[in-house]
């Protein structure tokens, strides 16, 4: 089931490096050739387009490539744009074979380039931003969907203490500790007052499940942020750990198969016919990541989706703050309002109407 790459539906381009994210690239030349074993130049140095939150640059040599994430220039919320977290949980889980890239440097000293940053590996793929996959032929779309979950499954498999995070993230109820931290940055980035989101805030507070099970989370587990295989319908990398610690897996996957569930538009399945384009209904891809999981069952499914919608939301106004400020890293970040924002709160709210 061979793969032929189109130029639709990816978001890994690349472009020059834009105005507001440049830096002195001879001073990080001469911090790489210090800190990463053979690495020698000439450096050039392009950005890619996709992501909103850390802005990520291709850098390539004539011997290896290599990808580097920075925290964005100007104010930041506390907390937020965590690379040195992002560093430590690729690292640990190059000891055990998991597929995310190299990581190779972590630079905390903002002097090299302005803010902090660390450096990996580029893996060669695709990051998919039509959930469709137009590229693909009906048989290799439901073969990389599996990948996809097989690979979350995976990393929900994996002892986290043993891989060296054990104080990967605090002890406790994850659910309490994620309403508790995007409600707190929503309120800090927070243009105008959005009442649904408001609403949805105290809905959520009040419903949180109990956590069965306590795994790494990777946060941001979608089709955007998993390289497929240039040439296989397989998993290649996981990518943009920025949000990752420990908790409770349902978290990545009722987040993973949102397209299911979304309204329509590329990343939704909606409106789509999943049979024509070989694309699993949402029923067998739970299955296939419960029996890999060993359970039973999705439980709470709506509290899961419900806050889902509020934490985009959340994710939302943080790019709008930024892109009011001037330090947005991708180029769609001006085009998002509070009316998005209130429309993703809306559809939380009815999750919640349905749990």
């Amino acid at each position: 089931m061979p793969i032929t790459p189109a130029a639709s539906g990816f978001a890994s381009e690349t472009i020059p490096v834009k105005p507001e994210h440049r830096f002195d690239e001879a001073r990080l030349y001469a911090y790489l050739s210090a800190s990463i074993a053979d690495f020698a130049g000439p450096l050039t140095v392009k950005q890619f387009e996709g992501g909103q939150s850390n802005p990520t640059y291709f850098l390539e040599t004539p011997g290896r490539n290599y990808v580097l994430r920075r925290k964005p220039p100007g104010r930041l919320v506390k907390s937020a744009h965590a690379v040195d977290r992002e560093f430590r949980v690729i690292r640990a889980l190059n000891q055990v074979g998991f597929p995310v890239p190299t990581a190779y440097a972590l630079c905390e000293d903002e002097a090299i380039i302005g803010t902090a940053f660390f450096v990996m590996s580029h893996v060669p793929g695709h990051a998919r931003a039509d959930v469709s996959m137009p590229d693909l032929a009906p048989a290799a779309r439901g073969a990389l969907i599996d990948s996809y979950v097989d690979t979350l499954a995976e990393l929900h498999r994996l002892d986290h203490v043993a891989v060296g995070l054990g104080d990967f993230g605090p002890p406790g109820n994850y659910f309490e500790r994620q309403v508790s931290r995007w409600s707190r940055q929503y309120t800090e980035t927070e243009t105008e007052r959005v009442d649904e989101m408001h609403a949805l805030i105290a809905w959520l507070r009040g419903a949180i499940p109990e956590q069965a099970r306590t795994s790494i989370v990777h946060g941001d587990y979608s089709f955007n942020n998993v390289l497929s295989h240039p040439t296989e319908p397989r998993v290649a990398a996981v990518l943009d750990w920025e949000l990752s610690t420990i908790g409770d897996p349902l978290a990545d996957f009722t987040y993973f198969t949102q397209p299911w569930f979304a309204p329509p538009g590329e990343r939704s399945f909606a409106g789509r016919d999943l049979d024509a384009l070989g694309i699993p209904g949402y029923a067998r891809v739970r299955d296939r990541y419960c029996e890999r999981m060993g359970q039973a069952s999705i439980p709470h499914e709506n509290f899961y989706r419900a806050f889902h919608a509020f934490r985009s939301g959340a994710i939302l106004q943080g790019i709008i703050r930024r892109a009011l400020d001037g330090t947005a890293a991708g180029a769609m970040a001006r085009a998002f309002t509070p009316a998005d924002v209130r429309a993703g709160a809306i559809r939380g709210l009815d999750y919640a109407a349905r749990a």
